[in-house]
């Protein structure tokens, strides 16, 4: 399985779930704050319209002299374009179909430019399977609907990790090493990133390892463990996203 197959099988699960929804569930308020769950379908079709967008050479930014942040741009798009669910939907599933082929096809080792940073097609389509699963959790969560952990978290696992030196940067603290000792879905299978030597470390499940990077959970309420001189940090600055 590649990235993209992931990517498309997660997208293909929310798929279903939304295909399932009647309309006072399309209209009811997701776990985003401010957006019903027809909001956030908007933003992910809107989104992954930016995809396809970036592998043609345009990036999907805020407008920086505006004072816009990411999240600030991110609602007045879907203020912006709302729209009857049907339609939202059908625009989601064009959308994403239309961003798995720019990407398959996308030269895998030129950079795509991207809200913060240009990104390789495989990790752009790791930050769009961490999206989906994230906005996933926003939507049948406020519904009571399954959402079970699957082993793809264990690509946004893989990605919380990879940016923790960004994390690190942003909030002026350099870029120290640390592990990450994971469980899997499964509660038996080890999931590691990061050196051996590393003096700091994350520990626990996958799935509150990535509901803390993806903001879904605090980790205080997390069954994570973080040791070392900088483990506390990482596990405050964990994050899948540009800020």
């Amino acid at each position: 399985m590649t990235i993209f197959d992931d990517l498309e099988a997660e997208q293909d699960r929310l798929e279903e779930i939304l295909a399932g929804l009647g309309g006072d569930q399309w209209a009811a308020p997701s776990a985003a704050e401010g957006w019903s769950v027809t909001d956030v379908v908007l933003h992910l079709a809107q989104t992954e319209e930016g995809v396809v967008a970036s592998v043609g050479g345009a990036a999907l930014r805020p407008v920086r002299e505006s004072g816009a942040t990411v999240d600030q741009f991110a609602d007045d798009m879907v203020r912006a374009q709302r729209a009857e669910p049907a339609v939202v939907f059908e625009r989601w599933r064009e959308a994403r179909r239309a961003a798995l082929r720019a990407l398959r096809t996308a030269d895998p080792g030129q950079p795509l430019p991207w809200v913060e940073a240009p990104m390789k097609p495989a990790t752009l389509a790791t930050t769009r399977l961490a999206e989906h699963w994230a906005h996933g959790l926003d939507i049948t969560g406020p519904l009571n609907i399954a959402f079970p952990d699957t082993d793809r978290l264990r690509n946004i696992a893989w990605l919380a990790h990879r940016t923790l030196p960004y994390a690190f940067a942003l909030a002026g603290q350099g870029a120290p090493d640390v592990r990450c000792d994971l469980t899997g879905p499964d509660g038996v299978t080890s999931w590691e990133f990061g050196p051996d030597t590393a003096g700091s470390a994350i520990g626990g499940p996958a799935g509150d390892f990535c509901r803390v990077a993806a903001q879904r959970l605090p980790a205080e309420r997390s069954a994570l463990t973080a040791t070392g001189p900088h483990g506390p940090a990482a596990l405050r600055l964990l994050r899948t996203y540009a800020a």
